[in-house]
Order: structure tokens, then C-alpha cells, then sequence
């Protein structure tokens, strides 16, 4: 297997030059272990934690991962009968718990600065033949991106990030074998700051040994990060980092959210990215995602306009838009239903959906409107103009969030939609709603019929499989607040 490498097709001057750099680092003995990471369906990292010498041979020969993982729900249920007949026949490659390869992408390797000694490698599932696996959410990402290049686009994305820090003050159910279940109990948990009191200097001070913690993970990952701030509720923060190339974003976004959970574990603090944690009187959680297309052509932002359209008003899109990006807006919102389950993938992100609450209800989009779905910041002859998508949550999984918004703009563009005027009501009661679970967001994208073809028709079959126990769990829970609190709060 020493050359799975060149049967996977990935050698190439650009990986061979960072493969160099990263084998000269780890024979240098500045590592102790090499952690090889991928990202699973919910976002979570996992993988193995290597010995130099056998880092080294695994940046050509990869390492063997259980294709289980790729199949587990969010409480680690497998959601296929691997093992009975059939069980696996619409995931060919799959089945029996067998083997595939994980190949570390060598230009990711860095130092983990909460865990001295240990580096960190990004890696992706190939299948033993060398083919890639095609359900890898980071797959789907770079097809969608082969997909938005060949229309000559290129997608750059800025991230908020609200999340929720706690200080542990008991953690022994949740370390007590006698009490271990599955999924198991988050710790005991005190606020870092009382909330209700925005962008608070003094609240800051009060939650700022945290976040110390937070802006040393995230530089010393060379992260883009650029402001912490408090948000409104109880213990709620925000991370905001500028805008990179989609791949990259959701890369750091990955990055970010399991390291920064980890740094701050090991200080003492629990950092959840539930959207809402099951606690009375607080604020959900969102991830608002910015995003413009460049064109290939020239770099340049291409929904930026020189001048409004002739006889536009300040509520059209045309008034703030180029042509394209007016395109892009209306296939966001022509297909917002169906790709909510890919932005909001968990049963308690659907709580955030409510009137007046800074998070969107609707489909609908405002010129600069928080209550809106989509935001349209920036106009004419503003180099940073872009679209503001604030449906997501927290936990959602970055390269299947991006890849939604990729999927739905290209059929905007590819019809030449023009989209409605924007609102000045966003909560206005007769617009059309989002849907208002997980179960009903998997029914609108399977009936969506262009995000099926774009993200792949197996692919939706085996996300929906995936989700749907999710949701029978949750439907057949005697205490909801309890399923969340063990399925998501103390996992995600």
C-alpha cells in the first residue's frame, strides 16, 4: 500500500511539496503524535493518533478507518444493518463493518496549541481501490465547487459563529462508569457571563479568561479569526472570521469547532454548539454565513454592481446586485426549504425559528434586515457586497452547508430568476414559512428536485437514513429536553 497515494490520483507537484515539508517537520522530532482527523456526516472530528514513524508512511499509504463511521447517527447508532443481508445494498463499498482509507491532506499539518507536542492532519475516505468515497461531506463540498467553476464562479464565505461557553462545576455523572450510558450525560455546568446585556465591556472582562482560550486555539491554528464578542444570552459568545474561499472556510470552521471545544475541556469549560442548550431562558444560537462569488476571470467580487439598475428601487435586488447575484438570491430562495436540513441538521436547531428574534422565519430576503432570511448587505460600487444567509445553526455541518448554498444559486443562475422585492415585514404572517422540524425539512429536500441532482440523489438517500433515526429517536422520547441534553449538549 505503499503507493495508494498514485492509485488514489493525488499525487501532484503541489501535494509532493507539501508532503516533503510535512515529513521534514515530523522527522525533526517536533511531534510526539500526529492526530489524522475526518470530518463525519454531523461535523464532528475523528480519527487516529499516530506515532511519527507511522505518520510518515501513512502520507503515502493512508490509514485504515471502519466505514461504520461513516454511517453512525448522533448518538454513535449505526443506522444501517451492516451485518444482515442487504443491510448496506444502497451504499456499494459498504458493508460487514469493512475498511476504508484515510488520506491525510499533508498541507494541513499543524501544531495543536493546547496539546504540546501533538500535530494535526486533515484526511478524507477513499475506498480500497483508490476511488473516493462520494458520501464524504467534504466530497460533496469540492463537487460542488467543480460544479460552480465550470459556470466560471468561484464562492468566498465570511462566518459568525454563536456558541455557548460554560464553566464545568461537576462533571463525575458524566465520568462515573456506574452512570455511563449511550449516548451519555453532559457535566454540571455555571454560566461565564449572566447575559441580557450585549456587547457588555464588563461582561466581557467577566468571560474573558474563556475566551483567551478561544482566540489562542483559533490563532495558533492560523485561523482567520476576526472579533470575539458577547452575545445577547446567558453564556452565549460569538466568533467572527473574514471571508476565505469556501473550502477553506469550511475547513476552518471544522478546525475550529473541535479544537476550541477540546482547549477549553481541558481549562475546565464546556463549549456547546447546539443551537439552543436545555436550559430555561436562553438564546439559540445561529451561524450566519456571508457569502459573494468571484469570478474566475479576474478575482473579482461578481455580485458587486457599478451603478442600481435604470428605474430600480431601493427594495429591488437590482438596486444592490449584479444581474448574477440577483440570479444567486432567487435560487437561495426558491430552494430554502430544501436545503434546511442541510443548514439546520438537528432536531433542537428548529426552536431558533421563531417571530422577532434575529433569526429568520420566513423565505424572504431584506436590504440589510436581521429578521430576514437572507440579507443583502453592500450595493452599488461596494467591493464587499454579498448575501447573508442566517438560517444555519452552530452545529450544522460546514461542507454540507456551503454546498447547499452552491446548489441552490447555481439553479438561480443557470433559470436567470429574478427575485421578489425585499421585506420590510420579515415576520409577516402570510410569507412562506421554513419548516419548522427536521422531519419536515428532509420531506422538502427530497422534493427539491434540483438540490437532489446537485448534491446527488445516493447521497440524500443516505443523509435522510442517516437523520431520520435521529428523528424517531426524538419523536419517541418521553422527555425532549432530556433527549437534547444527552444527544446534543453534551456531544456537539
Amino acid at each position: 500500500m505503499s503507493d495508494f497515494d498514485a492509485l488514489c490520483g493525488l499525487r501532484n507537484p503541489g501535494r509532493e511539496a507539501a508532503l516533503q515539508a510535512a515529513a521534514e517537520r515530523i522527522r525533526l522530532g517536533h511531534f510526539d503524535q500526529v492526530r489524522i482527523m475526518w470530518c463525519d456526516l454531523h461535523g464532528l472530528t475523528r480519527g487516529k493518533a499516530l506515532m511519527p514513524s507511522a505518520a510518515l508512511r501513512a502520507l503515502r499509504s493512508g490509514i485504515s478507518m471502519v466505514s461504520t463511521l461513516m454511517l453512525k447517527d448522533t448518538s454513535d447508532r449505526t443506522a444501517f444493518k451492516v451485518f444482515e443481508p442487504g443491510g448496506t445494498a444502497s451504499l456499494p463499498g459498504f458493508g460487514q463493518a469493512n475498511n476504508l482509507m484515510l488520506m491525510p491532506d499533508p498541507a494541513s499539518l499543524c501544531e495543536l496549541p493546547f496539546s504540546p507536542g501533538s500535530a494535526w492532519m486533515r484526511a478524507q475516505p477513499f475506498f480500497q481501490d483508490g476511488t473516493p468515497v462520494d458520501l464524504d461531506p467534504r466530497q460533496v463540498l469540492q463537487q460542488a465547487l467543480q460544479r460552480l467553476a465550470q459556470e466560471g464562479y468561484g464562492l468566498r464565505c465570511g462566518l459568525e459563529v454563536e456558541f455557548h461557553i460554560y464553566r464545568i462545576t461537576d462533571d463525575s455523572a458524566q465520568m462515573d462508569p456506574a452512570r455511563a450510558e449511550w449516548p451519555g450525560v453532559p457535566p454540571e455546568v455555571a454560566l461565564i457571563h449572566p447575559g441580557y446585556k450585549l456587547l457588555s465591556e464588563d461582561w466581557y472582562d467577566m468571560a474573558q479568561p474563556a475566551l483567551q482560550i478561544v482566540q489562542q486555539t483559533a490563532l495558533g491554528l492560523g485561523l482567520p479569526l476576526s472579533s470575539l464578542e458577547l452575545e445577547m444570552g446567558p453564556s452565549q459568545v460569538e466568533a467572527v472570521f473574514d471571508a476565505t474561499d469556501a473550502l477553506s472556510a469550511a475547513d476552518h470552521m471544522v478546525l475550529f469547532r473541535n479544537a476550541v471545544r477540546m482547549a477549553l475541556r481541558r481549562a475546565g469549560y464546556h463549549a456547546s454548539f447546539v443551537c439552543l442548550p436545555p436550559f430555561g431562558n436562553l438564546m439559540c444560537s445561529g451561524w450566519h454565513l456571508h457569502q459573494s462569488l468571484v469570478r474566475l476571470s479576474d478575482g473579482q467580487n461578481a455580485m458587486r454592481r457599478d451603478a442600481p439598475a435604470p428605474g430600480a428601487a431601493v427594495q429591488d435586488a437590482s438596486f444592490s446586485l449584479s444581474d448574477v447575484g440577483e440570479h444567486w438570491l432567487a435560487g437561495l430562495l426558491a430552494h430554502a426549504p430544501g436545503m434546511t436540513a442541510l443548514c439546520v441538521p438537528t432536531t433542537n436547531g428548529y426552536g431558533r425559528f421563531r417571530p422577532n428574534a434575529l433569526a429568520p422565519q420566513s423565505v424572504l430576503w431584506g436590504r440589510d434586515n436581521r429578521g430576514a432570511l437572507l440579507r443583502v448587505i453592500g450595493g452599488a460600487s461596494d467591493p464587499g457586497t454579498r448575501i447573508e444567509n442566517r438560517m444555519g445553526e452552530p452545529a450544522a455541518n460546514p461542507y454540507l452547508y456551503l454546498a447547499a448554498q452552491i446548489h441552490a444559486g447555481l439553479d438561480g443562475i443557470e433559470h436567470g430568476w429574478r427575485a421578489p422585492p425585499g421585506t420590510d415585514d420579515p415576520y409577516a404572517p402570510a410569507a412562506q414559512r421554513l419548516p419548522t422540524s427536521l422531519a419536515q425539512a428532509l420531506q422538502a429536500l427530497a422534493d427539491d428536485s434540483a438540490m437532489v441532482q446537485g448534491l446527488g440523489a445516493d447521497f440524500v438517500a443516505y443523509f435522510s437514513r442517516i437523520k431520520a433515526a435521529e428523528v424517531a429517536r426524538f419523536e419517541a422520547a418521553q422527555d425532549p429536553i432530556e433527549f437534547q441534553r444527552s444527544e446534543y449538549f453534551s456531544r456537539y
